[in-house]
């Protein structure tokens, strides 16, 4: 018996839509990185280089912290309430009130105003997560590898935007300036969500907090959360605070120390470019290896650098370090929930994200505590920690296989 045409064609053209829509909301990490990675940026524009206010940064990104958390309550609302392209809209249009918001709030009033914008600006962000999670879907099942890997690299690129954006602009327009020609990236965004189509979906059960958490409980698992935490940390800890400690210590401009900050940028972008080229001619686990050496250098460098091009070359080594560990990382969370949707993927990174900015939190107390000098030494701790901890990974991963074909042999009669 033959399909009526008539009644395929609303799938065929369902189908079509949801892909359409997927492909746009895969754009919006490019948006997301742009507003992670902006409290970083903004600091020498907030002149944080003049002062030893370090406490006030801690301030920053615990309020970023609460806007992420914040947002992990209420997005599964909001995508039930507005669907897919509704919730993009709205994530995108609350960062470009945020960050208009925060072009009020520059220096001199109050930094309290500047934190309470970081906390509603990383809860759009965080919101516009969990609608991308949600509206990706159709590829992620298709090609559930390319999609991760293709949302990191958008995500990097949006990260290399605000950076370039900030630094070309630092001598040119005022800060509030700035600030304004940020807001028109996400604004155009969230019209262009308003705008769009996107296939009406059954909306999964997002997992709770005890639900996630009670997943982990395994011991390969716990250390898979582990080396999500300190990678995530690591990577934040140079983006939050590389450009004041090159102000600082070697005496740059802020806008050099910007470009620098856009150089790390690049190196982990085009680094993880490069890994997936990668992959399927080495084995993962010497890339894995390799690529954590390669940040215990770089990090090596930077602390104990007095030069640009020592800084330079330290940057380099440092992104192309931490370039590999994500994508292998994703790899191995793939292999220990390969059933999950996406959704999954967005309370894993809602946490991750949480993790890698209470890392910069916890650096400015250590700066106001012993010296700003003392806060690139965290990430070259937290990269032997996941030198360590994927050692761990190993030896169970080893005895766990050794255990199930133990199990799997035939009793003797």
């Amino acid at each position: 018996m033959h399909p009526d045409p008539a009644q395929s064609q609303p799938a065929s053209t369902s189908g079509t839509l949801q892909a359409a829509g997927a492909r746009k909301a895969l754009a919006g990490f490019l948006i997301s990185g742009l507003l992670f990675a902006f409290a970083g940026a903004i600091l020498p524009a907030w002149e944080h280089h003049l002062t030893s206010e370090y406490l006030t940064i801690t301030g920053y990104f615990l309020s970023a912290i609460a806007g992420v958390f914040l947002s992990a309550l209420l997005s599964p609302r909001l995508v039930r309430r507005l669907g897919s392209g509704g919730t993009l809209a709205a994530g995108c249009g609350l960062a470009a009130a945020a960050l208009l918001g925060l072009a009020a709030a520059t220096p001199p009033a109050p930094s309290f105003w500047r934190m309470a914008g970081l906390a509603i600006l990383c809860l759009g962000a965080d919101i516009l997560h969990t609608a991308i999670f949600h509206a990706i879907t159709p590829i992620y099942r298709h090609d559930p590898a390319a999609t991760v890997n293709l949302a990191g690299i958008l995500f990097g690129a949006g990260c290399l935007i605000v950076a370039v954006l900030i630094a070309g602009t630092f001598y040119i327009y005022t800060v509030p300036s700035i600030l304004i020609l940020l807001a028109v990236i996400p604004a155009m965004f969230a019209i262009h969500f308003g705008r769009s189509r996107f296939e009406k979906r059954p909306i999964p059960s997002y997992l709770s907090l005890k639900q996630l958490l009670g997943e982990i409980r395994s011991p390969g698992s716990v250390l898979l959360s582990m080396l999500v935490f300190f990678q995530f940390g690591n990577e934040w800890s140079i983006a939050g605070w590389l450009p004041l400690y090159l102000i600082q210590r070697l005496g740059m401009s802020p806008a050099s120390a910007l470009w620098m900050l856009a150089l790390y940028f690049v190196s982990l972008t085009l680094g993880r470019v490069i890994v997936q080229s990668l992959l399927p001619r080495f084995s993962h686990s010497r890339l894995m290896w390799a690529s954590m050496v390669s940040a215990m250098f770089g990090c090596t460098i930077l602390i104990s650098t007095s030069s640009r091009v020592g800084a330079g070359v330290a940057v380099v080594t440092v992104g192309l370090g931490f370039a590999a560990i994500y994508p292998l990382l994703v790899e191995r969370i793939g292999y220990r929930f390969p059933n999950y949707h996406p959704g999954f993927y967005n309370d894993s990174v809602s946490l991750a994200l949480m993790a890698g900015l209470l890392a910069p939190a916890l650096l400015g107390a250590i700066a106001w505590k012993w010296g700003l000098k003392y806060t690139m030494l965290i990430p070259l701790l937290g990269s032997i920690a996941v030198f360590v901890i994927v050692g761990l990974i190993w030896v169970e991963a080893r005895l766990s296989a050794g255990a199930e074909r133990a199990r799997s042999k035939p009793s003797p009669e």
